[in-house]
């Protein structure tokens, strides 16, 4: 029987899997590293929590995670011209002692099993957006390019230095790295707008990554973004996590397939509500499985992470995956 890592490897590189790859099983992602604990994120119920980038973010009850406030009272930045006066990256070096208990968490996973992984989030774009929102973010792509040029520059510095302190310290194998590119039926931005302010930044972000040793790029955006997966490989990325059926996944994997692998196929809206049954998970996972193939393909939920917003709905999926594994392997 493969390792997880090995039957991950045979599944993206068009080999014999043992077995479907069963969603994040094959990461072990790192959460506790100090870098992260810049972000402060709220937890669940909490409101307007400020973090070290001085975004507020919310998380109220009964919504499925934290996102940032933009009233007047709480929204960064109001005007793109001024953020070398407002957007104050934190440090990314840390004292020794504050990285002893991420390392004991690398150090503690079987590589042979599993990839040990970093977790970057906020990614480029939703930076911008949760400093000065949507509507801003968007327009300022057309009236003020040189600015959000700049200011990716910076953010994309700023993930590099982080990226050096993660690898000196964790010698991490894989990144796991979110930025949503889209809504449920369109990409946010064309792929030339696309292209020209954010395939050359991850081009370095994700570059450097290889230069450091880093075999697997796992990169997050739960939305449609078809027409993007050209740069996505461009960029490096391995796997594409999040992926919805809206994107033709099937089609994406004859076009694609070898050249990226796709993580996802069920949305998690289908499954993952206060009302779920253990019957859609079942169905939706056996669609999934029977369309999707064996290469090539992750089956999982579209949410970006080992989790689901109500109780049970991981563990579930999981164990059907497992059941559609014996069944059509």
């Amino acid at each position: 029987m493969l390792t997880k890592r090995e039957n991950l490897l045979e599944t993206i590189h068009g080999g014999h899997p043992d077995r479907f790859v069963n969603q994040f099983e094959f990461l072990a992602i790192i959460m506790n590293d100090p870098i992260r604990a810049t972000y402060k994120a709220p937890k669940y119920g909490e409101l307007n929590v400020t973090n070290d980038w001085g975004v507020t973010r919310s998380w109220p009850v009964g919504t499925p995670g934290p996102f940032p406030v933009h009233d007047d009272a709480h929204r960064l930045l109001k005007d793109i011209t001024q953020w070398r006066d407002i957007v104050h990256a934190p440090s990314p070096k840390m004292p020794e002692a504050a990285w002893e208990p991420a390392i004991a968490a690398a150090e503690a996973v079987d590589r042979r099993d599993r990839f040990v992984a970093n977790f970057q989030a906020p990614g480029l774009f939703e930076s911008l957006h949760y400093f000065m929102g949507m509507e801003d973010t968007m327009m300022n792509f057309y009236e003020e390019p040189e600015e959000m040029h700049d200011l990716i520059k910076y953010l994309t510095e700023w993930e590099l230095e982080s990226a050096r302190e993660t690898c000196d310290h964790l010698h991490i194998d894989a990144v796991f790295h979110h930025d949503d590119w889209g809504s449920q039926r369109s990409t946010f931005m064309s792929p030339a707008m696309f292209e020209e302010f954010f395939v050359p930044a991850y081009k370095e972000i994700y570059g450097y990554y290889r230069e450091r040793g880093v075999q697997l790029i796992v990169h997050h955006s739960d939305s449609y973004a078809a027409t993007l997966i050209p740069d996505m490989i461009d960029m490096g990325i391995d796997i594409w996590q999040g992926i919805m059926t809206g994107n033709d996944v099937r089609k994406c994997i004859d076009t694609y397939g070898g050249r990226i692998s796709f993580m996802g196929g069920i949305d998690s809206a289908a499954v993952d509500h206060p009302d779920w049954t253990r019957q859609e998970v079942a169905d939706q996972v056996r669609r999934a499985c029977t369309e999707y193939g064996k290469l090539y393909y992750i089956p999982s939920a579209s949410q970006g992470g080992p989790m689901s917003t109500f109780e049970g709905v991981y563990q579930a999926l999981t164990e059907e995956i497992d059941k559609m594994s014996k069944e059509l392997f």
